[in-house]
């Protein structure tokens, strides 16, 4: 069998979350990634900086319909994928996708942000762990950030990007954006940065941030000590 579609274990989820997520994308899921590449600055920039060698692992952390993964997959031969979402809905999509691009598969997974382990995927570490845009829909948010630190193997590295605080962006501009984010429950962290940054010093990791786009966008990047 091959090793991609090996079933996985599914850990507890939020079960009030996962719900919501379910609901809210029962129907966007088919359109998900047609509207989004609109508005969702910096993943590809992200992506494309992973430096991801073959035979090495990457996480996505809230993969959704799979769209990032298999955008890593084309960019990074070789190398092995998994992800995991707590909404069903969107991984149908995702798995739908894998299905007609054929060849190698991610290992997909049904899971909760705030309570996986490198462990429920068969693995003892990633090298690579993502979370594209996902952290500003998690209510428990710092606590995916620290399940994501601890998923990471030695010499690893944590790459989020996520809507920031728009903070050089004209105030009219400012206001709209966050009220049609709102009407579809995502919050921007305005002390994401700080949350890494203490979790990384736990750790002995160096953080490395920026903010493109006016502040639309928030990027950062936490290495693992070897």
């Amino acid at each position: 069998m091959d090793r991609a579609s090996l079933p996985l274990p599914v850990p507890p989820v939020d079960t009030d979350h996962a719900g919501l997520m379910d609901r809210q994308y029962r129907y966007q899921r088919h359109i998900y990634d047609l509207t989004r590449k609109y508005y969702l600055f910096g993943r590809d920039r992200l992506l494309d900086g992973l430096d991801v060698k073959p035979g090495e692992k990457v996480l996505e952390v809230g993969c959704g319909t799979g769209r990032n993964i298999g955008h890593m997959m084309d960019r990074y031969p070789g190398a092995w994928f998994f992800g995991l979402d707590i909404s069903r809905e969107m991984l149908e999509t995702a798995e739908k996708r894998f299905a007609r691009r054929g060849g190698a598969r991610p290992r997909l997974a049904v899971a909760d942000a705030t309570s996986f382990t490198a462990a429920d995927f068969g693995e003892a570490g990633f090298n690579r762990v993502v979370v594209s845009y996902a952290l500003s829909m998690i209510p428990a948010w710092q606590e995916a950030i620290e399940r994501a630190f601890d998923a990471l193997a030695p010499g690893g590295s944590l790459h989020i990007v996520d809507f920031g605080q728009q903070e050089r962006l004209p105030t009219p501009i400012r206001r709209l954006l966050q009220g049609w984010l709102t009407r579809f429950h995502v919050t921007p962290r305005p002390d994401l940065f700080e949350v890494l940054q203490a979790a990384a010093q736990r750790r002995g990791a160096h953080v490395a941030a920026e903010t493109p786009y006016g502040g639309y966008a928030w990027l950062a990047i936490a290495k693992m000590p070897d």
